[in-house]
């Protein structure tokens, strides 16, 4: 049974970052109408600045804080250079766009940091604490729980502050929110910005708990999108919830041998059984000619 524990908490740990990449995901959508493809590369950079940070013998705090800043720094560059000139076009099309600034983001990482075994390490990685047996290590209770608190900040801000309401108005019509007086251009200037600065945590946490791989880490933006899409990719509870499945469900499946090799078709298995639950009460119609 201990085995099965250790693998629920690390499931979660994982699950969590998934979730939180979710929320960025909803957040920025919500209020500039776009699916940030780019997500898991702009982390993957964020944890690798940390990383390099670390060798230049910088203080840990500022390693770490480097990760914020370039998540925060790449998500700005593209929501104020970019994102405004196809802030018109379809949504297909904005989505599209940002996989391609992901592309140029994972190029630039694999030409500055050739692909060597490298290992992010925090201090939490050493403290922890024992549950039923189990030690449970600092850095995934700070990856749990602070995915919770920011869960709950986002759904505070958007509820209770002025910028959160003129977002939620962006996501309702962006037309009439400018005729209203809403500055759009900063209001999505602060969502890029708050979901660059998830990113680079995202990534800082992802790089220690999983593996410091920017391929890998890129690829993260695939169950985030899967937790997104759990929450109608509006819903932010409901987004966090879809992440934790996900990893938990991830997680568990590497005990069972003959599915441990399908365990990377979570994501898309969950976000499709969550898609046939939304859509259980609509049926097919077919209109007649004549």
């Amino acid at each position: 049974m201990k085995i099965y524990g250790l693998f629920l908490i690390s499931g979660l740990a994982v699950g969590s970052l998934y979730a939180l990449g979710g929320i960025g995901l909803v957040v920025l959508r919500r209020a500039t109408g776009v699916l940030n493809f780019a997500y898991g590369a702009i982390a993957a950079a964020a944890a690798m600045v940390c990383w390099q940070f670390g060798q230049w013998d910088f203080p840990g705090p500022a390693a770490w804080l480097s990760a914020l800043v370039t998540g925060t720094a790449l998500s700005l560059l593209y929501g104020m250079v970019v994102a405004p000139g196809l802030a018109w076009r379809e949504p297909a099309v904005k989505a599209v766009a940002t996989l391609g600034f992901a592309l140029i983001i994972l190029g630039v990482v694999s030409f500055l940091w050739d692909d060597a075994a490298r290992k992010l390490v925090l201090p939490t990685d050493k403290m922890g604490v024992r549950l039923l047996g189990m030690k449970i290590t600092v850095t995934r209770m700070i990856a749990f729980f602070g995915s919770i608190a920011i869960l709950i900040g986002a759904v505070l801000y958007l509820d209770k502050t002025r910028t959160g309401l003129h977002m939620r108005a962006l996501a309702d019509n962006r037309d009439h929110s400018a005729l209203i007086g809403i500055p759009v251009f900063r209001v999505e200037t602060a969502a890029w910005a708050l979901s660059g600065a998830l990113a680079g945590f995202t990534g800082l946490m992802f790089g220690d708990l999983v593996r410091l791989d920017p391929t890998v880490i890129t690829f993260t933006v695939i169950p985030a999108i899967a937790a997104a899409v759990c929450g109608r990719l509006n819903s932010l509870p409901l987004t966090f919830a879809g992440g934790l499945a996900i990893g938990v469900c991830e997680a568990m499946l590497t005990l069972v041998k003959p599915l441990a090799p399908l365990r990377s078709m979570t994501p898309f298995l969950l976000a499709a059984l969550v898609i046939l639950w939304m859509q259980r009460k609509e049926t097919l119609t077919f209109a007649r000619e004549g």
